[in-house]
């Protein structure tokens, strides 16, 4: 799977597939997984792209504000960002990313993110 997800990354990457080849792609042949609940043991290299079926929640950690610490719930931080209500799914971006000096807390859509430090891993959540 995860080769299949490299290929659509690299093609996604250079523009050679539109939102809507993408979007056909990863919801329509199953080629996105369902989202682990954080990023842990996925953020070593920095721009490495996954695509995931996220289910939003209310609970969960969350560190940051639009760039999210390593360990941030997914499902938070989809609800947190707006592009999900709780329980419904959709199929997003994860990009890995360089951590920022400090990870801002907010409170958005019912979801509070905590402020936190320096951590060395991060990533971005982003619609198809």
């Amino acid at each position: 799977m995860k080769v299949v997800q490299d290929l659509v990354a690299y093609f996604d990457k250079r523009g050679k597939l539109s939102r809507r080849q993408l979007k056909t792609l990863l919801e329509q042949n199953s080629i996105a997984s369902d989202a682990p609940t954080n990023m842990h043991g996925l953020c070593e290299k920095v721009g490495a792209v996954y695509y995931f079926r996220v289910t939003g929640v209310l609970e969960g950690q969350l560190w940051g504000t639009d760039v999210y610490s390593g360990d941030s719930t997914i499902g938070a931080a989809a609800v947190h960002m707006g592009l999900l209500k709780p329980g419904k799914t959709g199929v997003f971006r994860v990009t890995v990313v360089t951590p920022p000096e400090e990870f801002p807390g907010t409170q958005r859509n019912g979801v509070t993110s905590t402020q936190y430090g320096r951590y060395q891993y991060a990533w971005q959540l982003s619609p198809l």
